[in-house]
């Protein structure tokens, strides 16, 4: 079994760096790229694409960055500014690249791997739907890389990865479980003022843990447990039978 990158693009604004993009994507072997509302790309586009044109011209073009990261197991944010604070979770934690291609060895499926706007990156509700954030460790006098630049240096890094047989869950079933932690928080009535922050936090934390489709199910079996031990009303008797079932199989 493989473990498949995706570059995603969100809302490039100059065509030669989404052509210098697809060029170093050949250039270590991926071609799975897709663009999210980008600028026109023309006569510039193609001439940085070089012999990459293939890539380029097989770009999927999404008007939403939910369809482009559609399918896809892990979704793993770039970024070039790091938290001032521990508390500010937000763009915490970083890994680098070559940390990522440590933590993917052994899995199997699609990671896309997404790298924002040249002049403002990504906005904060779009940072807080990643489930891992990386940086590239650059000079404090100028820290901000070039886009094309930024995607070689992660794919470089990433080369020759190395898949296996442990599946990546499913994203929409990842969904499920972050849906279901939401649903616990305010069950519990967890103090308002800190639900987003935990929350943010239990979603990285367990981007980063790679879970399998199994520990997902578990885990989810493990919150309605919870709550019916503690007398809520299970909203959809059919998952309820769900999640019994799969707390026998994987417990």
């Amino acid at each position: 079994m493989s473990l498949e990158i995706r570059v995603v693009l969100v809302e490039p604004m100059y065509q030669g760096n989404v052509g210098s993009v697809a060029r170093a994507m050949k250039n270590f072997g991926y071609a799975d790229l897709v663009l999210v509302n980008p600028c026109k790309l023309e006569g510039q586009a193609r001439a940085m694409a070089s012999h990459a044109r293939d890539v380029l011209e097989g770009a999927r073009v999404t008007p939403t960055l939910d369809e482009a990261v559609k399918g896809a197991n892990l979704l793993i944010g770039t970024t070039g500014v790091a938290s001032l604070k521990t508390g500010e979770h937000i763009r915490l934690p970083l890994y680098t690249a070559r940390e990522l291609k440590e933590k993917l060895k052994g899995y199997s499926g699609t990671v896309a791997i997404l790298f924002g706007r040249e002049d403002s990156g990504f906005r904060n509700d779009e940072l807080k739907s990643f489930d891992m954030l990386i940086t590239v460790p650059t000079s404090e006098i100028y820290p901000i890389m070039n886009i094309s630049h930024a995607v070689a240096v992660v794919l470089y890094e990433l080369s020759e990865l190395e898949g296996g047989n442990s599946p990546l869950a499913e994203g929409f079933d990842l969904q499920l479980l972050y849906e279901h932690l939401e649903e616990l928080l305010e069950e519990i009535d967890y103090p308002p003022h800190k639900k987003d922050k935990t929350f943010l936090m239990l979603r990285r934390i367990f981007g980063r843990a790679g879970l399998t489709p199994r520990e997902v199910q578990t885990l989810r079996g493990i919150i309605r447990k919870t709550e019916r031990t503690m007398g809520y009303a299970i909203k959809d008797e059919s998952q309820e039978i769900v999640d019994s079932e799969s707390m026998e199989k994987f417990i």
